[in-house]
This record gives structure tokens, C-alpha cells and sequence, in this order.
């Protein structure tokens, strides 16, 4: 079996803000659109933060396989796959084959950053207020902007 490529995909703010009260500071369509053709059909692990912050309708994500890490044993899982680790959701993801898009929220990165061939990046120009960031990537060296 081929090892699938592990990916982490973000949008920050130049002062590493990636969250602010459960939403994103910023809505740019451009980047939502990249972010929806690249992890159509693929797999995405996700926080459970990040999975309650997606619109009802965007719940689970269409067309990708949905994995979301959490300790609640009774979260509503319908259409997604719960795990309660990281390394347990990279195990399961790893059964389907296709690209696996760490896709947050900013625990889930630090956890799983190690792991990833790719970086996703997407910086916006300015600095947000947030109350959620992106962990250090300065080591990072395979970032694709």
C-alpha cells in the first residue's frame, strides 16, 4: 500500500490568527473555493471546535470522507467517523487511500504537524483579532503558498 500524503491547510492572518469566537475573522471566496478543490474527495481531520464551526449545511463536508477528533463518546456522529486522537484518526484515514487534509483547529495542527508532507498556506494580509492560532511552522520546509 502507498503511504498517503498527509497535508495540513490553513488560512492565517499575519499575526498567526486562525480563529476568532468559533468563526473565521475573514471571508474570502477565493480561498474557500482552493480549499473546496483540494480536499474534494479526499479525507479531512478536524477538531470537533472546527466541526461545530461549519455551517449546518457544509455538516459533514460533501464529498470527503469526514473524521472528527473528540473525547465525547456521544457526539452525533452521522456522516462523520469519530476519533479520539489524532494518531487514531491518521490510522483510520489512512484506510482510504487519498490524500488526508489536517484541516484544524489550532490543537489539532500542533498535534498532527510533525506527521505532514504538505503545507497549505494561505496568508491574509493584515492582523486579525482572534482568540485561536496557528502554531509555530518555522521548521516547516515543504510550504506551498
Amino acid at each position: 500500500m502507498i503511504k498517503p500524503k498527509i497535508s495540513l491547510i490553513v488560512a492565517l492572518a499575519e499575526n498567526k490568527v486562525i480563529g476568532n469566537k468559533g468563526q473565521l475573522p475573514w471571508h474570502i471566496p477565493e480561498d474557500m473555493k482552493r480549499f473546496r478543490e483540494l480536499t474534494t474527495g479526499n479525507v479531512v481531520i478536524m477538531g470537533r471546535k472546527t466541526y461545530d464551526s461549519l455551517p449546518d449545511k457544509y455538516r459533514p463536508l460533501p464529498n470527503r470522507v469526514n473524521i472528527v477528533i473528540t473525547r465525547n463518546k456521544n457526539f452525533p456522529d452521522k456522516g462523520i467517523i469519530i476519533c479520539d486522537s489524532v494518531n487514531e484518526a491518521l490510522t483510520e484515514a489512512k484506510n482510504y487511500n487519498k490524500e488526508i487534509f489536517i484541516i484544524g483547529g489550532a490543537q489539532i495542527f500542533e498535534q498532527s504537524i510533525r506527521y505532514a508532507d504538505k503545507l497549505y498556506l494561505t496568508v491574509i494580509k493584515g492582523k486579525f483579532e482572534g482568540d485561536v492560532f496557528f502554531p509555530d511552522y518555522s521548521e516547516f520546509k515543504r510550504v506551498v503558498a
